[in-house]
């Protein structure tokens, strides 16, 4: 069972009328959320309900069609380096020819530099990275020579090594086997227990009551978001999971009504 806290007076992230569209699709709409610091977050909704685009938008990867989002009270640019990102294990090119060890490496170019040498210091915090999760003898192995499990850890491993104040982890717990989860869920509890905050886009709803402070439930729109003992209800997961079509719909109808508007005031 997670550790529950009380209510953070301190928002870590903040999300203000945000719609995001992919050409004629929208993909969230009019989302207003606040999510606390110092929590594990779980992000959860169907396929396609806009999770992974909501980590994007917080990142700047993708631009809204309206709204706005602040990162501890301040815009991204401003908060970029309190902030670690672990996209999907799937958008990654595991093809390119580094090890683990210098993957881990990246996460402290903001300190190293771009065009600096890393020290033996740096080299061994990306080692002492590594054996947080178990895999500093992978540390020369080539990414592409690594299962999915151990992926995972070394991307979650450079996260580490960034030492941020915000983690962002889109889908970490897909396709590993339950050692790596265990793993993975005792690093996040240690982090949140540090005061960090970390917000995870997740599928298996049998571990959210078991494993996270706090839910955020999406389908194109926010449906409810709260503490898991009062936000992860029948429920809101029914409003969740059921008649999304319906929601889709009326959203695209909507963009369509706007964009014929702004094409007739040219």
């Amino acid at each position: 069972m997670s550790q529950r806290r009380t209510a953070a007076t301190t928002a870590a992230i903040e999300v203000h009328d945000l719609t995001v569209s992919y050409g004629a699709k929208p993909v969230l709409w009019d989302v207003d959320v606040l999510i606390p610091a110092g929590q594990i977050v779980a992000i959860v909704g169907p396929n396609g309900a806009g999770k992974s685009t909501l980590l994007k938008a917080i990142v700047g990867l993708v631009r809204p069609l309206t709204g706005w989002i602040k990162v501890f009270d301040a815009p991204f640019e401003q908060r970029r380096a309190w902030v670690a990102y672990v996209p999907q294990r799937e958008s990654v090119d595991w093809d390119f020819p580094t090890d683990a060890l210098d993957v881990v490496m990246m996460g402290l170019y903001g300190q190293i530099g771009w065009f600096r040498r890393p020290s033996r210091e740096h080299r061994q915090r990306a080692l002492q990275c590594l054996e947080q999760l178990g895999i500093a003898h992978l540390a020369q192995r080539q990414i592409s020579q690594l299962s999915g499990g151990q992926q995972q850890r070394v991307f979650l491993a450079r996260a580490l090594a960034q030492n941020p104040k915000l983690y962002l982890l889109d889908e970490p717990f897909a396709g590993v086997d339950a050692a790596t989860e265990d793993t993975i869920f005792r690093i996040l509890r240690q982090l949140r227990d540090q005061g960090r905050t970390v917000v995870v886009v997740h599928h298996d709803l049998q571990t959210v009551a078991d494993r996270f402070d706090y839910v955020v439930l999406l389908n194109l729109r926010l449906i409810a978001a709260g503490p898991v003992e009062e936000a992860f209800t029948a429920e809101n997961l029914q409003r969740t999971y059921g008649g999304r079509l319906t929601a889709l719909a009326y959203a695209a109808e909507t963009l369509l009504r706007r964009d014929v508007a702004r094409e007739s005031q040219r």
